[in-house]
């Protein structure tokens, strides 16, 4: 039998270098990336909000799986929330959090 271990609280708060902040950021609003998420997305245009949160567990807080304030963003059809290439991450030299979430605005 697997037990299950419920989470009360997590703390998805974190602080980015300025430079890997920088360098990620490039790298979310590249040309090339935004007419992939695009084209994927079946969207006109895109653009990105430099919004990124920290997945979080999901609880009765949180039953999207994303920090409340962050909530919003899921239920609206003008936005898209995508997870943060792992190679993107690593170019930036982010490892803590290891996984982010960037929110795109469709205009």
């Amino acid at each position: 039998m697997v037990k299950l271990k419920i989470v009360d609280h997590f703390d998805g708060s974190f602080t980015l270098d300025p430079v890997a902040k920088d360098t990620l950021f490039s790298l979310l609003s590249g040309d090339k990336f935004i007419e992939q998420i695009r084209e994927q997305s079946q969207s006109t245009n895109l653009e990105f909000t430099e919004l990124l949160f920290q997945p979080v567990p999901y609880s009765m807080q949180t039953p999207k799986g994303m920090p409340r304030e962050f909530e919003i963003y899921h239920h609206k059809n003008d936005y898209l929330i995508i997870n943060v290439p792992p190679n993107f991450m690593f170019n930036a030299k982010i490892f803590n959090p290891s996984r982010l979430c960037a929110i795109y605005r469709k205009i």
